[in-house]
């Protein structure tokens, strides 16, 4: 009988978890995640976004643990002896990491370390492949289209973190010989995108202006650029870099370059709210242009110290290399996020369990 493949994905409860414990579980892995010890009152409660996939959450081991404790990861790593690890465990809020610098550096870059340091220690680089969680704001502001081979001048200290993780990877796969891919991924959205996140925040917003909510949208830089794309593509493009004989970087991408503005205007337009503009800077305001009422309006205190204009991916190594492309663009994500809000605020409304709807 065929070994069955272990994988152990950190930050399992995260967006990027879910999708990718949920592709896993349906390749017939037995799958391990890592919960931050401090996260959750009670570990299962980190599997709510399973609930939401319509996923049965107890075929997935969860190990209660801290990325940051070199320790701890360890003996995890020692106890779940993976085939294959998934380092997705981050301080994955860019803004939050202008006010939290030194912990986005201990848990994207450090953490990374401890990962990397437990599978060298453990003598385990002969046969465990890792994946790095890697990120388009890496780039920063070099000019678009970005992919492998552009240089990488991050804007944040998230970005900073992240490019410091990056390099440690490629260190110890030149250095030890660890199998180890950065997948340097571009914004990947869907309906269980953290609603801390300005996608998710605005299809929320949206659905509760079409139930009559009266208070605006409230955003910060309306022309950031960005190339959206759905987090269940990306995880399956993740896998895919761990099946190839050799490791390497890849970038993942749509290649569609859109703004917030955009995103904005294309959300509103599936409850049937057609979107115009007035004003500029600080004082631009996004209109009903049936009514007239003002749906969205620009908040400095939303702006971050320096931001990254434009993020456009080029994906053909990903296509040409692993036969990835992505199936899932703008506007039908922008529809499944928004459907999905809907269904969760009316089962909201109601006093319903709403925890299967996202499949709704």
């Amino acid at each position: 009988m065929m070994h069955r493949k272990r994988a152990l994905i950190t930050g399992v409860a995260g967006q990027d978890g879910a999708y990718l414990a949920e592709f896993l579980l349906s390749k017939g892995y037995e799958v391990h995640g890592l919960v931050r010890w401090d996260s959750y009152m009670n570990a299962d409660n980190a599997l709510e976004r399973f609930e939401a996939l319509g996923m049965d959450g107890t075929r997935l081991a969860v190990h209660v643990g801290d990325l940051t404790d070199a320790q701890n990861v360890s003996a995890i790593i020692k106890k779940v002896q993976p085939n294959e690890i998934y380092n997705l465990a981050a301080l994955s809020q860019v803004g939050v990491s202008f006010d939290t610098p030194a912990s986005t550096i201990d848990i994207n870059a450090k953490g990374t370390l401890a990962v990397l340091e437990a599978v060298r220690l453990l003598d385990m680089e002969g046969w465990v492949r890792i994946y790095q969680a890697s990120s388009s704001e890496m780039f920063g502001s070099s000019p678009a289209p970005q992919n492998e081979e552009t240089p990488m001048h991050p804007c944040s200290p998230y970005g900073v973190a992240k490019q410091a993780a990056y390099w440690l990877a490629k260190i110890y796969r030149d250095s030890y010989g660890i199998y180890i891919s950065n997948g340097i991924l571009f914004n990947h959205e869907s309906p269980v995108r953290g609603e801390d996140f300005v996608t998710r925040k605005i299809t929320r917003a949206v659905v509760e202006i079409e139930a009559g909510r009266s208070v605006p949208l409230k955003l910060g830089n309306l022309d950031s650029v960005r190339d959206w794309g759905h987090a269940r593509d990306y995880v399956a493009g993740m896998w895919a870099m761990l099946q190839r004989d050799k490791p390497g970087d890849y970038v993942l991408a749509t290649g569609q370059a859109k703004t917030v503005r955009e995103f904005v205007v294309c959300a509103f337009s599936h409850v049937g709210v057609r979107i115009g503009w007035r004003g500029c800077g600080e004082d631009e305001v996004g209109i009903d242009k049936k009514t007239g009422k003002v749906l969205v309006m620009v908040d400095p205190v939303l702006f971050r110290p320096k931001d990254v204009n434009y993020l456009l991916g080029d994906a053909s190594k990903a296509k040409a290399e692993l036969g990835w492309q992505p199936k899932i663009y703008f506007d039908d994500l922008i529809s499944e996020m928004i459907n999905a809000d809907r269904n969760i605020y009316y089962y909201e409304q109601e006093g319903r369990e709403c925890s299967t709807v996202l499949r709704a």
